[in-house]
């Protein structure tokens, strides 16, 4: 047995409730945790929306939705269907930005995926010369060499491998209404001149949501199935170590799409069956609901703050994951899972995705996904919207970045097992307490473990060995600021990123305060 390390995350307000609950005490042993598997090294990653690199219209901010928007022609594309009044015009992402860049490489090694419904009528200009002032037809937006320079400079600065997606748009065309490699030769020639490359790509961004996302009218899962084809063609030639990732749908599972949209979405099934084999990936896109900005395009708000901490809501995660993985098992069998899209809430999310309280969900939709053997993760965004790591003006660290550090530093690729009796759906066998555990990364035979009580009750953590504790607290579940142990997290002047210091703690009983949240990490010979 070597020395313990201990994570927890707690929110101070808790505190205050009545310390005369009922404790659930559980004991936990690490060295007889079982091995269920192995994720990518890369397993948590994040998106960098297509439209962040070209600039365009993305999610407005709550506070200035409604308010009149850019007319000029070349900011006016946002997805078919879609009020247009939900969008801000943005300037390009600045990728070399100092700030940024240390923030990501400190999240490192991820995936960095640069997609997301623009990229799906991207016109990529392949030329040193000044781009288009509009997109030419059949496009609805333009990206620059220097631009997709920055993506591939970025990802190289940060410790990334790039995933993405091609332009599936009207603009790809050939005269059967057929996808050419007219688009996706550009980006991938220009990307190896430029000495990067592109580790894996969906098709396209959510082929279920085809018309909304940029395809041609009338697009069926058939046009699908023949547009797969001779995508899977081309890479098979052109970039043959590239992983193809797909279908990446959204919404089949329920919940999220509401039904008068359902009607024009188009089914994996269908689409599994038109296109054949092909992917060396199933990917899927998922979102536990619709958030406030999605009230207009039919979608009823999922969750609440009163709920963002339920068992149903955490466990959603894991229905959509075996809705996709039976879809998998059937087309696909023995191929990796991906999420290559995630987030608190679709449309941007809700005004609560960057306060402590969604750090329960983060946490939790990774470690019961890593239990469940899906590979790697993309949440969306790094740094826009409300449900970014980081804030979008100033890339200060939220507290999803905070948690999202912890784990890159403490959790390893191999999973084991520290609650065998919870249910298929991730419903923990001690009601409100969840528990995963993986070896501490980049030390073989330690042990991490991440303890959630999201529950009303308290509950008892019995460790047979002394640990390193790291407890998060904030002020209340709804705070952009949080405190490991005591001390409020921020970067220093010079924008590095402060000391993690643990407390010690000896063995025997931890108290998991209701609405607690914890990750605790325990070196232990295996």
């Amino acid at each position: 047995m070597k020395s313990t390390r201990v994570l927890f995350k707690t929110a101070a307000l808790t505190l205050l409730l009545p310390s005369a609950l009922l404790a659930q005490s559980v004991a936990l042993n690490p060295a007889t945790m079982a091995k269920l598997g192995t994720v990518d090294p890369r397993y948590q990653g994040y998106n960098i929306e297509m439209v962040e690199v070209t600039g365009g219209r993305f999610w407005a901010p709550y506070k200035q939705q409604g308010e009149p928007q850019a007319d000029d022609a070349s900011k006016a594309s946002v997805p078919a269907g879609m009020d247009p009044s939900l969008y801000r015009y943005r300037a390009p992402i600045n990728l070399s930005n100092p700030k940024l860049r240390k923030l990501a490489a400190a999240l490192g090694p991820s995936y960095v995926r640069v997609s997301g419904t623009w990229a799906n009528s991207t016109y990529f200009h392949d030329s040193d010369t000044p781009a288009p002032k509009t997109p030419p037809t059949g496009f609805n937006s333009v990206l620059t060499r220097s631009e997709w320079k920055g993506v591939l400079d970025f990802t190289k600065a940060v410790n990334g491998s790039l995933v993405t997606s091609f332009a599936v748009s009207p603009g790809v065309r050939d005269a059967n209404g057929i996808w050419t490699p007219v688009e996706a030769s550009k980006i991938l020639a220009y990307t190896k001149s430029a000495g990067g490359s592109i580790a894996a790509a969906e098709m396209f961004n959510e082929p279920s949501f085809a018309a909304m996302g940029g395809a041609p009218k009338g697009y069926t899962a058939q046009t699908y199935g023949k547009d797969f084809q001779a995508f899977h063609a081309y890479i098979s030639k052109a970039a043959p170590k590239m992983i193809v990732l797909g279908p990446g749908s959204v919404g089949e599972a329920g919940g999220l799409v509401p039904e008068a949209m359902k009607q024009s979405m188009l089914k994996s099934t269908d689409m599994l069956e038109a296109s054949g084999p092909g992917i060396n990936a199933f990917s899927y896109h998922f979102y536990g609901g619709g958030s406030q900005r999605c009230l207009s395009a039919g979608m009823p708000p999922m969750v609440s703050p009163e709920t963002a901490l339920s068992d149903e809501w955490l466990s959603k995660t894991n229905h959509d994951e075996a809705f996709y993985a039976e879809l998998r098992d059937k087309y696909a069998p023995g191929k990796p899972m991906w999420l290559t899209e995630t987030g608190e809430t679709a449309c941007g999310g809700d005004p609560w995705a960057s306060t402590f309280i969604d750090s329960f969900r983060y946490l939790n939709q990774l470690g019961s996904l890593a239990k469940r053997g899906v590979q790697a993760i993309q949440h969306n965004t790094l740094a826009a919207s409300d449900y970014a790591l980081l804030d979008e003006d100033t890339y200060t660290p939220r507290p999803n970045y905070w948690a999202a550090l912890l784990w890159r530093r403490m959790m390893g690729t191999t999973v084991l097992d520290a609650d065998p009796k919870a249910a298929p759906s991730g419903t923990p066998s001690t009601p409100g307490l969840y528990l995963y555990a993986h070896c501490l990364r980049d030390q073989p035979g330690d042990v991490a473990l991440l303890a959630i009580n999201a529950g009303k009750e308290q509950h008892t953590i019995t460790l047979p060995q002394a640990a390193e504790r790291y407890t998060l607290t904030s002020d209340n579940l709804t705070s952009s600021q949080v405190a490991l142990n005591g001390v409020d997290l921020a970067l220093t002047g010079k924008d590095d990123l402060p000391t993690l210091s643990p407390t010690p703690t000896p063995a025997g009983e931890i108290t998991l305060a209701p609405d607690d949240h914890h990750l605790l990490l325990h070196p232990q010979s295996q």
